[in-house]
C-alpha cells in the first residue's frame, strides 16, 4: 500500500494497470496474426483488392448522353472548381 493515496485511487491505479496490460496483450496478439496471415506474398496476388472498371457501354442503366448545354455547364464547373 501506498501510504500517500486513498485505497480508491489504489483500486484505480490497479484497474488501469490491468486494462493497460490487456491492451498491450491485445494488440500484441493482433499485430501477430496479422504479420503471418500471407505467409506467400504470391498467394495474395490473385486476390483484387479493388474490381476491374467496366467499360461506359458496359449497361444502358449505366451511362447518360448529356445535352450540349449540360456539357458546358460540367465543362463552366471544372473550370471553377480548377482555379480555387
Amino acid at each position: 500500500m501506498l501510504p500517500s493515496i486513498s485505497l480508491a485511487q489504489e483500486i484505480g491505479l490497479a484497474v488501469l494497470l490491468v486494462a493497460a496490460f490487456v491492451w498491450f496483450t491485445g494488440l500484441r496478439h493482433v499485430r501477430e496474426e496479422s504479420r503471418f496471415a500471407h505467409p506467400d506474398p504470391a498467394a495474395a496476388e490473385g486476390l483484387p483488392v479493388i474490381p476491374a472498371q467496366r467499360g461506359s457501354a458496359a449497361h444502358p442503366m449505366e451511362s447518360v448522353e448529356l445535352t450540349e448545354a449540360e456539357k458546358q455547364a460540367f465543362a463552366g464547373l471544372i473550370r471553377t472548381i480548377s482555379l480555387t
